[in-house]
């Protein structure tokens, strides 16, 4: 029955994302028509004519009302069509095809090699309360949530790109050209998204083991004679599972935001370069696409996360 809820929960809040990113763009200021007409109207630099704005809307339905666009809009979701982009003048869906390889990368990457660092890290510093790893641990944090990430991503460059010379500071190559290249030029960008996502996720999963440490099966398991790297990794870890994934999804939407502009510091082609040229020039079919496809993959990944609830705590499938 859980499962079952999760999925259809699922329906109306897709419908409640797309309703506000089409409104969010549409209420907004700015009008891309005026951009359209003034690029084309005329060659000698003179302002568009209304006559010519009022043609462009025409061509593409922003004259007709709102609910009229939002649900010929929505009648296009459904059969996958993410519109035609303005300027750039190809489908939405090519264009962010094209581009979600590196965000992708990127963001798999640094979820990977955070959850490596911070849950190992986050439990010992749990086992060994206020030893120096948990110092530590606890003055990272805090630095992790302080430094902004497009600073810690210039830092990076500096140091390990120009300085030391040991990785590359931009750009992006693709795996099936080069694994070797491929990690190296996602070994500082993923860097840079980790600070913030370690602090956030050993903290939580410090906090998380520790309070199981103090539970009443911890003493019946140490009782039992059994190690303690059992006692840490198969009692204490694994029942304190639900909490620290439920923040690795909480995690994705600063990890999303992250990588936009993290894009931009490293120069990797991916979304977060087309979102900024999409926003620039108030391309609403290719703005709506690419936060429609984060705010659908945000979801995608916390229906995921729920859904492993019930393999770490079999109780919540009733």
């Amino acid at each position: 029955m859980f499962i079952l809820r999760r999925f259809l929960a699922f329906i109306p809040v897709a419908l409640i994302v797309a309703l506000i990113v089409f409104l969010m763009l549409h209420l907004s200021p700015g009008d891309p028509v005026a951009a359209i007409a003034g690029d084309s109207a005329n060659a000698h630099g003179r302002k568009a004519r209304a006559a010519d704005i009022a043609r462009i809307r025409a061509e593409l339905g922003l004259d007709d009302p709102l609910p009229e666009q939002f649900v010929r809009w929505c009648m296009e979701l459904i059969q996958g069509d993410l519109g035609r982009s303005y300027f750039l003048n190809r489908p939405v869906a090519d264009l962010i095809a094209d581009r979600v390889g590196p965000t992708l990368s990127l963001a798999g990457f640094t979820i990977v090699l955070t959850v490596l660092i911070a849950v190992p890290l986050g439990a010992w510093a749990a086992y060994r309360q206020g030893g120096w790893v948990d110092r530590a641990l606890m003055g990272f944090s805090v630095l992790g949530f302080s430094i902004p990430s497009f600073v810690l991503g210039y830092c990076f460059v500096w140091l390990f790109g120009l300085k030391l010379n040991l990785l590359p500071s931009q750009g992006y190559v693709r795996y099936d050209e080069s694994i070797e290249g491929w990690i190296s030029h996602l070994i500082l960008p993923s860097l840079t998204l980790c600070c913030i996502y370690v602090a956030l996720i050993a903290r939580v999963t410090r906090a998380s083991v520790a309070e199981m440490l103090t539970e009443d099966f911890i003493r019946t398991a140490r009782a039992k004679g059994i190690t303690e790297m059992q006692v840490l990794l198969g009692h204490a870890l694994r029942n304190a599972a639900v909490p620290i994934v439920t923040v690795v999804g909480v995690g994705i939407a600063i990890l999303i935001g992250g990588v936009v502009v993290t894009e931009i510091v490293f120069a990797i082609p991916g979304l977060g370069s087309l979102t900024i040229d999409a926003v620039m020039s108030r391309d609403y079919p290719l703005i709506q696409g690419v936060t429609l496809f984060f705010s659908m993959l945000y979801m995608f990944i916390n229906l995921l996360i729920d859904l492993s609830y019930t393999l770490f705590d079999p109780r919540i499938r009733e």
